[in-house]
């Protein structure tokens, strides 16, 4: 009966003790985010009937523990989860593929091969530095003659080159050789892109299992190191065609996990960002404190606050969507919370932290295309294509390449989240259409009256359309404004721009005929105190 007992009580540690059953995880779908990802993984494993230890391999190398989830028969109970990146075991196997053995074989022997070169370079040196701190004790006042002196010299200038010459063929060898290591190392790649990558990471299973059988694993969580921005192609061949907008995707991951034929989602939203809702306290005002008399300056005073053109008004947008290859196999899914793209065509993302760049949909995007300038702070004028109603193209923040009529022009930035009605995408710049700004010095100039100080400015803009068809130009200047009292600002002259008296900004819409030159003026008056300075007028 006492043996019994004791056999009871060992059973259980019997049970433990059992060797661990070993199965490897492939992804199956991943959903990106900005920063992270979700993955689903699935495995299969042949489980005896009571309590069993499963080892899950090939999962990310770090992940949120608390997001795993695992799914199983309705046999089967998972009694606990633990992740490891530090799995030891005398079970776990060698995952070396014996295809690309060569390959790194032969990279350890480049690797030695550079190792030696470096050695023997750092000698020839070691050599030259010696040689040249010797030299100098042969001089003048060394005793010899000077027959044996130019000796000394002739054989320093032979050695000296020797050991020079030798030197280059060394450093010109181990430049071969890093070439030929990259060569190999991105043969490796080549070569693995085939293979699965094996992670570091696991997940160790404790599970009771009611019948003896095959097990299918669901396996969810969410990892860092992968993340999604949107970018775009943006073309035009004319002012009089729709842009060709191709929407993309750059994914970047290292997880530890080659994605292979994976179906993506990419989501707009954040899993790791904090969903509480904030709360507002008592709000307490303070005076600030007052500088000392030789202190720093005294900034109670308000200073003229200068407006800075911030590029151009943007308005708001609609979208008009023609479907395409691309745009058949992508869904898009617009939440309250976040927009997702559904991708049916399987994508392999490898773990390499490098971008791939994936095709989300084609869009023709109906524009009405003017010109813009702000010669204030850009001498040159740029095209704007308004796209109207926007927001039905579920446009995120991004960079955009501009291809106008064939050819690369650069760069623009795409920023839906604003509050205007049409969206404005800078084209690139148009040097056909010349802007000139010039202070006007016969109307400008400072005066003082009593305890005051009067300055008048005077701008002129000249605006030539060098270009074969007439052209609408929207322009943009400005005069300053003032918070406080004692700086009294007037602006005297603004020919037909339409001024908003809250900004300052003046604008002109121009229509230029080929080759018309036409030219606006701005004009203020800022009067303040004469012993006060403005640094910013």
């Amino acid at each position: 009966m006492k043996r019994l007992c004791i056999l009871f009580l060992l059973l259980p540690m019997l049970l433990l003790a059992q060797k661990p059953i070993f199965t490897t995880a492939k992804v199956k779908g991943a959903t990106v985010y900005f920063n992270g990802a979700e993955l689903s993984q699935s495995a299969a494993v042949t489980l005896p009937k009571g309590t069993s230890e499963i080892v899950v391999k090939n999962v990310a190398d770090y992940l949120n523990e608390s997001t795993v989830q695992i799914g199983v028969n309705a046999n089967v109970t998972v009694l606990s989860v633990q992740f490891t990146n530090n799995y030891i075991s005398e079970y776990d196997i060698d995952e070396n593929s014996s295809a690309i053995k060569t390959v790194r074989d032969s990279i350890k022997i480049v690797e030695k091969q550079i190792a030696k070169t470096n050695n023997a370079k750092d000698s020839e040196a070691k050599a030259i530095e010696l040689l040249d701190k010797n030299q100098q004790v042969y001089g003048a006042n060394s005793g010899l003659s000077l027959v044996e002196l130019t000796k000394v010299v002739e054989y320093y200038k032979t050695k000296r080159t020797q050991l020079s010459d030798a030197y280059d063929v060394l450093e010109e060898k181990v430049g071969d050789l890093n070439r030929r290591l990259s060569r190999l190392k991105d043969k490796l790649e080549v070569n693995t892109k085939n293979e699965e990558k094996t992670s570091k990471g696991k997940l160790v299973l404790q599970v009771m299992n009611e019948v003896a059988g095959t097990v299918n694993l669901d396996i969810n969580y969410i990892a860092p190191n992968a993340s999604w921005q949107p970018f775009y192609d943006l073309r035009a061949n004319s002012t009089s065609e729709p842009i060709e907008m191709m929407y993309k995707a750059k994914v970047t991951q290292n997880t530890g996990i080659d994605w292979k034929q994976v179906k993506l989602t990419l989501s707009s939203g954040n899993p790791n960002e904090n969903n509480q809702a904030p709360l507002l306290s008592a709000w307490f005002l303070n005076y600030q404190p007052d500088y000392d008399k030789d202190g720093r300056a005294d900034y109670k005073e308000n200073q003229l606050q200068e407006v800075v053109v911030q590029g151009y008004d943007v308005k708001r947008s609609k979208k008009v969507s023609v479907g395409s290859s691309i745009s058949d196999y992508t869904t898009v899914n617009e939440n309250q919370l976040n927009i997702s793209f559904d991708i049916d065509i399987p994508y392999d993302i490898l773990s390499n932290g490098k971008a791939h760049s994936v095709s989300l949909k084609e869009i023709k995007l109906p524009a009405s295309y003017k010109y813009y300038a702000a010669p204030r702070v850009e001498k040159e004028t740029f095209l704007l294509a308004e796209i109207s109603d926007y927001a039905k193209y579920n446009l995120l923040q991004g960079e955009a390449n501009i291809i106008f009529e064939g050819l690369y022009v650069g760069k623009t930035f795409i920023n839906p989240n604003q509050t205007s009605d049409t969206l404005n995408l800078s084209m690139g710049r148009d040097k056909k259409i010349s802007i000139k700004r010039e202070k006007i010095v016969d109307k400008s100039g400072t005066k003082f009256l009593s305890s005051y100080k009067v300055q008048n400015f005077t701008y002129e803009i000249t605006i030539r359309n060098n270009k074969k068809e007439a052209a609408h130009l929207m322009l943009k200047d400005q005069y300053p404004l003032s918070p406080d009292k004692q700086i009294e600002i007037e602006l005297l002259e603004k020919g037909d721009a339409k001024v908003n008296t809250e900004t300052g900004i003046l604008t002109w819409e121009l229509d230029l005929k080929p080759n018309e030159t036409k030219k606006v003026r701005i004009s203020y008056k800022v009067k303040y105190p004469k012993d006060k300075t403005i640094d910013n007028l």
